[in-house]
């Protein structure tokens, strides 16, 4: 599989830091970049314009710091299947705080029909099962605007959420076991909330430095626009 990176880009970070930078690099670093809350936040007026738009820092030091944050997101994104640390196994989360207090029921005249989130507690209640502690910012955690947490849990209820445009919309599952991956789900966005001040000041170390400006980089072929497509590089 070919890289959807413009030929060169790799090559002028390289000679910039003065050591081999790869498509995973680059990709890990974006990806830490534009996870950031505060990036949205910053450049809110600017991603009204279609395209993010990528600051690419000079120094070398930054660059690989911001890379292994983004190598951590993509490892807890990818529930551990990729971009695994040393001495971790394939497809394993790291504990974190919550946990399972009482397991959701399995008979099927128990199959949860709702859930709720007590603030106070800082508990997740699905049908009986219960879960925590689950912070306020792993239940609020959204994505543009997309609640992960309530959206998963919405579509797993006994009525499930989304839209019913086929009869295979109406097969659900007789029985709740879906406890495991519940848990796992807190813990990846937990871990990605204990990550949020990292990537913060990441970005704001490198948006303080030195960047590349857009005409540092060679311009995509046009065999390489198009489908691929290619992230703009802010200056």
């Amino acid at each position: 599989m070919e890289p959807n990176v413009t030929a060169g880009v790799l090559e002028t970070l390289a000679q910039a830091y003065g050591q081999p930078v790869t498509a995973a690099d680059l990709f890990a670093y974006c990806y830490a970049v534009m996870a950031s809350p505060d990036y949205v936040h910053r450049f809110w007026d600017e991603l009204t314009i279609p395209g993010p738009r990528l600051p690419i820092t000079r120094d070398p030091a930054l660059f690989a710091c911001t890379t292994g944050l983004g190598r951590r997101l993509l490892w807890l994104h990818t529930y551990g299947d990729r971009f695994i640390p040393p001495g971790h196994k394939p497809g394993r989360i790291p504990p974190g705080q919550a946990r399972c207090l009482k397991g959701t029921p399995a008979a099927p005249e128990k199959y949860p029909e709702k859930f709720s989130y007590d603030l106070a507690g800082q508990q997740l209640h699905v049908g009986e099962g219960i879960f925590g502690p689950v912070r306020p910012e792993v239940w609020e955690f959204s994505v543009s605007g997309f609640k992960a947490l309530r959206s998963w849990l919405a579509y797993r209820i006994k009525q499930g959420a989304g839209k019913k445009s086929s009869p295979l919309d109406q097969i659900r599952p007789a029985a709740w076991k879906f406890d495991e991956e519940l848990l796992d789900l807190l813990l990846v966005l937990e871990h990605t909330v204990d990550l949020w001040p990292s990537l913060a000041q990441s970005l704001n170390d490198i948006l303080a430095g030195g960047l590349f400006a857009a005409p540092d980089f060679p311009d995509p072929q046009p065999e390489e626009r198009g489908a691929k497509g290619h992230l703009p590089l802010l200056d």
